[in-house]
């Protein structure tokens, strides 16, 4: 008993020593970043250090003090940022946009935060049809500068969302048409985490890195700047869609899982394009579905969309649209709940969606007096968002059949700050009961920071082979959280 009693204290010790070291790397990181780059762009304390701090999408994200904020005004200070993180071995995130669900992935504690409010512009040259961004854009801002081009950005689909979104792959309304977000991309100017800076192209010295990052999320080094191919989608007048929103009462589940899995395995139209929520518990108004249903015409084709349009529904709100409108239907702003996610996939079949729904049930049974919201939200994605790429493959790899993204949306009540353990072990096992069907991908802007994502890709011993040579002493995963598997 007492040597096992003498190794607990040791290991205790040992930890408290490791934390420790770590915190004092961050602060001398700190204070050689500060005296290069000054103390507006890298800050401490005071009231813009706080509003960043604690502004992040999901509450859980927010609870977490910086050694510092690194507020990058160009690439060169990111270099200066990175090279010193690197040098002292310190602990660092990249925050975007914020609206990420996985702890830790754009926050840190006793560690280096970079974060781009001040690196937010976003320009489009008609001369080279090409769009500019820096990596503070959100998309509503972005699609508010460009539609008066009439061209977009295919970005997130809630206008709260940031340019993270576009390393992870990055699902649109509009993606069966226009592709993964990621895949419009021309070039990217990224630091590695040596503080190198390299532009990236399909068509480069770079082009494994560049294939990297569209799939590889935060693992493969911080892009300062994205040059992408916009879509010619009209201005906020042209009204180019139809579409929007109907809601469905819980008792119409059942039947728009069916449909679900009938328009993934059945729709083949690239101009069509759809999200289903399917909701199991919310606390403050009886249970109901929501679903996103869009069309590239004039009105919406029955014979993609009759199924669903035969069940009954409480409300449809269903007009032309632009797509700037459509930018806008969801913001995504909200910062008072605590999120989490976790992702699967499967291919159009009726009992892959039963059973996945029953499980959700399950879980709800025995959690969801104690949640805002329980859903189960499926994306569509056909061959056609493959096939639509402009700039070659990206890092998740064609799996040549059509699927449904499926992301667990769990959301927690407004100023709960942990998840409870019994309510985590349950999402984990709703997971586990879920699988995605075999040689589907699991999409990592949607999935749990406990799922091995990236070896779900096709091309996985790509994307490790990319890893190791960019990042040749592992100092991403050993530093930062983000996806594990490299």
């Amino acid at each position: 008993m007492l040597v096992s009693l003498a190794a607990v204290i040791l290991s205790r010790l040992a930890l408290a020593a490791q934390a420790q070291s770590l915190s004092d790397n961050s602060r001398a990181a700190c204070a050689v970043i500060q005296q290069a780059l000054g103390s507006t762009i890298v800050q401490s304390s005071g009231a813009e250090y706080n509003a960043t701090a604690e502004g992040t999408w999901s509450l859980f994200n927010a609870l977490d003090q910086p050694t510092c904020i690194v507020y990058p005004q160009r690439a060169a200070d990111v270099q200066i940022a990175m090279k010193n993180i690197y040098h002292f071995n310190a602990e660092y995130a990249v925050r975007a946009g914020g609206h990420s669900a996985m702890i830790g992935w754009n926050s840190v504690t006793d560690g280096v935060l970079i974060s781009f409010e001040q690196m937010s512009n976003v320009s489009y040259d008609p001369a080279t049809d090409i769009v500019s961004l820096e990596p503070g854009v959100r998309f509503g801002d972005a699609e508010t500068v460009l539609e008066q081009y009439g061209v977009s950005i295919i970005g997130g689909r809630a206008s709260d969302i940031g340019t993270g979104l576009l390393l992870g792959g990055g699902i649109n309304f509009m993606s069966p048409l226009y592709g993964w977000s990621a895949d419009r991309m021309k070039e990217m100017d990224v630091v590695l985490v040596t503080g190198e800076l390299v532009t990236a192209s399909a068509t480069n010295e770079y082009a494994d890195l560049f294939r990297a990052l569209k799939g590889g999320a935060n693992r493969f080094g911080i892009v300062t700047q994205y040059r992408v191919y916009p879509a010619h989608t009209g201005t906020r007048d042209d009204k180019l869609w139809f579409g929007g929103s109907v809601q469905y009462p819980g008792s119409s589940s059942l039947a728009l899982l069916n449909a679900t899995a009938h328009y993934i395995r059945d729709v083949t139209n690239p101009n069509a394009g759809a999200i289903m929520i399917i909701n199991t518990a919310n606390l403050t108004s009886p249970t109901s579905n929501t679903l996103f249903f869009f069309y590239k015409g004039d009105s919406l084709p029955w014979s993609i969309f009759g199924e669903f349009l035969c069940i009954p529904s409480t409300s449809q709100s269903l007009s032309p649209l632009s797509y700037f409108d459509i930018t806008f239907l969801i913001a995504g702003n909200t910062r008072v709940n605590g999120n989490q996610f976790g992702a699967s996939a499967w291919v159009g079949d009726d009992a892959a969606f039963l059973n996945g729904f029953n499980h959700l049930l399950n879980f709800t049974q025995n959690f969801g007096t104690r949640l805002v919201e329980a859903s189960m939200i499926v994306s569509p994605i056909p061959l056609s968002q493959w096939e639509a790429s402009l700039s070659g493959p990206n890092a998740i790899g064609n799996p040549g059949v059509s699927y449904g993204a499926i992301n667990w949306d769990i959301v927690y009540p407004a100023g709960e700050t942990e998840r409870p353990q019994d309510i985590d072990d349950g999402v984990k096992l709703l997971i586990s009961q879920t699988p995605p069907s075999p040689g589907l991908p699991l999409y990592v802007n949607e999935c749990d920071a406990s799922q091995d994502v990236f070896a779900t890709y096709p091309d996985y011993p790509a994307l490790k082979a990319a890893y190791a040579k960019y990042d040749r002493t592992r100092f991403n995963v050993e530093y930062t959280e983000g996806p594990k598997g490299l």
